[in-house]
This record gives C-alpha cells, sequence and structure tokens, in this order.
C-alpha cells in the first residue's frame, strides 16, 4: 500500500495523539531519517473533547472513543493521516469516512488471544461449579446454618454438574481465539464441536449451527461483531438448546441478544457471571500491543502500512 493521497511529504515531524492512556506505557518509536515526532498523552479522552485534542495530529492513537464521520469532517481532523487502533476491533471507527479521505486504519490483531480464551475457560468452571452462588451463599452464613450446599451444583433438571469428560463445547467463531479455546477444551477433555454459519450446510468441516445448538452442553461465542453477527443468538437458539448448557460469550456486545436469556426468568434465579470488559486484560496481551502498536507506526511513517483494515 502506498501512502494516502493526503500525506504531506515535505514534512518529517509527526504530531501523535494518545487519547486514552490505557497500556502501562508507550513504546519509543524509531522512526527512519529525517522525521520526528511529538506524543501528546492523554488518560481519557471525552468525544466532546476530541477535535480540540486531534488539532494538528497526523497520527491519533485510541481503543474506545468512537471517530465518527462528523469528526473526520471538522478542521481539527485535517492533518489526520493514520489511526492507530490499539485492539483488534474497529467497530467505533467510521471506516467509510476514513477511506474517503484516504486515512489509514491500522488495528492490533491479535494480541490477546490467549487471554481470552483462558478467561473462556475460566468461565466455564465457575458456572458449572457454580462459584458466584457458592461464594454468596457461604458469605451470607448458609453453610454454617445447612452444612448442605451441594444443591447449589445442579441445573435447572435437578441433575448434579457434569464433568469435562461428558461436556461437549460448541464453538461459534473459530478464528485466534475460537481455535484456542478448541485446544484447551479438549487438552481438558471437552468434545469440540466446530459451528458452520447459520444457514450454511457447505462446510464438510464444520457441524451444522442448528445441530451445535441442539447438542451442545456449553456454547462459546467467539466472533467478531460485524452487521452479519449482530443478534446473531436471538430468542429461538435459547429456547432450542438444553436445558443444562451454558453460554459462554466472549464477544462483543449486540451478538447474543441479550434479553432473550431472560424471558420466563428473573435474574437472581440465572446462573450468571459477567466481567466488565476485562477478558483482554493479562500482561502478555499488553506486550503484544506495545509491540504491534510500534510496528504499525513505524511501518506507515516509512511508508509501508501493516496491519491496515483499510
Amino acid at each position: 500500500m502506498t501512502l494516502p493521497s493526503n500525506t504531506n511529504k515535505e514534512s518529517h515531524h509527526h504530531v501523535i495523539v494518545l487519547l486514552e492512556k490505557l497500556l502501562p506505557s508507550m513504546p519509543v518509536f524509531n522512526l527512519p531519517a529525517p522525521h520526528t515526532y511529538e506524543l501528546r498523552q492523554y488518560d481519557r479522552t471525552h468525544p466532546n473533547g476530541l477535535a480540540d485534542r486531534i488539532q494538528g495530529a497526523d497520527i491519533i492513537i485510541r481503543t474506545i472513543v468512537p471517530i465518527t464521520t462528523a469528526l473526520l469532517n471538522d478542521p481539527a481532523a485535517s492533518s489526520l493521516k493514520i489511526i492507530a487502533v490499539v485492539g483488534s476491533g474497529t467497530d467505533t471507527v467510521d471506516l467509510d469516512a476514513c477511506r474517503a479521505r484516504g486515512i489509514v486504519v491500522a488495528n492490533t490483531p491479535h494480541c490477546n488471544t490467549s487471554a481470552v480464551a483462558e478467561h473462556a475457560i475460566g468461565m466455564y468452571f465457575a458456572l458449572r461449579r457454580s462459584f458466584v452462588q457458592s461464594h454468596r451463599l457461604t458469605q451470607d452464613g448458609e453453610w454454617a446454618r445447612s452444612r448442605m450446599l451441594a444443591r447449589v451444583l445442579c441445573g435447572p433438571d435437578a441433575k448434579a454438574p457434569k464433568t469435562c469428560r461428558d461436556e461437549i463445547v460448541g464453538i461459534l467463531g473459530y478464528g485466534g481465539i475460537g481455535q484456542k479455546v478448541a485446544a484447551m477444551a479438549k487438552a481438558l477433555g471437552l468434545k469440540a464441536l466446530l459451528s458452520g454459519r447459520k444457514g450454511s450446510w457447505q462446510q464438510t468441516d464444520r457441524t451444522p449451527f442448528d445441530e451445535v445448538t441442539r447438542t451442545a452442553t456449553v456454547m462459546t461465542i467467539c466472533l467478531p461483531r460485524t452487521q452479519d453477527t449482530i443478534s446473531y443468538i436471538p430468542t429461538p437458539e435459547f429456547q432450542a438448546m438444553q436445558p443444562h448448557a451454558l453460554l459462554i460469550n466472549v464477544s462483543r456486545g449486540g451478538i447474543v441478544d441479550e434479553e432473550a436469556p431472560l424471558l420466563g426468568a428473573r435474574v437472581k434465579d440465572l446462573n450468571l457471571i459477567t466481567t466488565p470488559h476485562t477478558a483482554w486484560m493479562a500482561e502478555e496481551t499488553n506486550e503484544n500491543y506495545q509491540r504491534i502498536l510500534q510496528e504499525n507506526v513505524e511501518a506507515f511513517v516509512a511508508g509501508k502500512p501493516v496491519n491496515s483494515v483499510i
């Protein structure tokens, strides 16, 4: 890929703006001579303050704050040449608007694969062994009163929990995270079914989606968020699942119809664990983010962008 048309080839000084300080430290960018740079860093940036902060910047680094068409139309963004995303998701960046303006968008893929896969496996054990309910009841003094809390582990069918050898994990999404979950699940003794796309019967190496929904005792969602995957798991799929099945979603919000599992049930009756967008967090993840972010910025300045979404 060549440099975008709005690149000023006469300017060798770059203004890099970090909009959210989420990494432990920023990498030192080793730009090829005669290029130099200055770095402006902010702990967090509210959307209302974006225009002021990107004024004069040709490189911005962001993770959470949305990059909209309105922002890109603002004169403050006139110097912008590349949006470096710390993370793999780019659904909050207006890619069409960036493409129209010749702005490169580069992400940092596969950095959190191990952390998210381990989080999914951890959620499996926490759900199947009812860790949260057991902890809450113990803290409330129920163990001291009754001395019998094993029933907490029983599912809606009143049966004791399965062990790994009797579990069937259905994996929706077989990218890096899905592959890692499958490998870890198999190592623990679970049988893994790789789900085909909904409505597709052409994938000979996959199990049809409807069959996975009906037979899996653990459903793990590892899909990217795209227009095709919004509400990918609606109410009928929940109704088709086995009564003791677990649903583990390590994808972005919106892929699972989050109202559907609550139909006919009260939240307090559900074996439900939620985590606040922390599955990615790990020392390895941060190291990967720093390394690939550095590669993305340096490669762009050298005129050879990598990891470009557009």
